[in-house]
């Protein structure tokens, strides 16, 4: 869990960040959570844009991914959010103390 001050943080390295991944019409997959998965240990901090053709709301669908990821919910803004999960490996962002 992080604190809001964490939080923060991430917010504002999240706001340089493009989306790398999209979920559309068939929602949150199996295959797009692996995908996720993998892309949150290499980079730690991942922007996912919901396409509008999904018909899912974007702060429900967060919430699913980042229990599915066991991840932390840093941000939503429009159709887009962001997770960040401690990469175990490749351990990139610092987060200011508690």
């Amino acid at each position: 869990m992080i604190t809001g001050k964490q939080r923060a943080y991430l917010r504002g390295l999240a706001n340089g960040i493009k989306p790398i991944t999209q979920i559309g019409k068939e929602g949150v997959t199996d295959a797009f959570i692996k995908q996720l998965d993998a892309a949150l240990n290499a980079r730690e901090l991942v922007k996912v844009h919901v396409l509008e053709n999904s018909g899912l709301d974007v702060k429900e669908c967060a919430n699913e991914v980042v229990k599915r990821v066991n991840g932390n919910f840093v941000q939503a803004i429009g159709s887009k959010f962001t997770v960040y999960k401690r990469s175990k490996d490749n351990q990139q962002i610092k987060l200011p103390k508690k």
